[in-house]
């Protein structure tokens, strides 16, 4: 079972993102210059967490992506995918099993955490 959006926007406050933007689809988080969406359509919460693609390749090795992209007009943080028919921002999903390993995942991504 996955994480929830709400419980990963917690999870995410708790390690010093602020909520910048909230949309019927997202809320954003910003820490510093790191932007990350939640994907409030993720129900069952596997692709939950919504990361820039330039750092796809660094997480990696941190956590498997649930979707190398995820497409929404929501993500105005992130860069256009323009291989669709519809110009959508678009990101890389995660979801996460605990706290713990969202927060190493964090960790890991964004270095040291408040």
């Amino acid at each position: 079972m996955y994480l929830r959006p709400d419980e990963v926007a917690r999870v995410l406050e708790k390690v010093g993102f602020t909520i910048d933007a909230v949309t019927q689809k997202t809320y954003g988080y910003r820490r510093g210059e790191n932007y990350v969406y939640v994907n409030r359509e993720a129900r069952m919460g596997r692709t939950a967490l919504i990361i820039h693609p330039t750092l796809k390749e660094r997480s990696q090795s941190l956590a498997e992506p649930a979707s190398d992209i995820k497409t929404c007009d929501h993500y105005r943080h992130f860069p256009l995918y323009l291989g669709g028919e519809a110009q959508e921002h678009y990101g890389v999903a995660h979801g996460f099993s605990s706290r713990m390993a969202l927060e190493r995942f964090l960790h890991g991504l964004f270095g040291e955490m408040q």
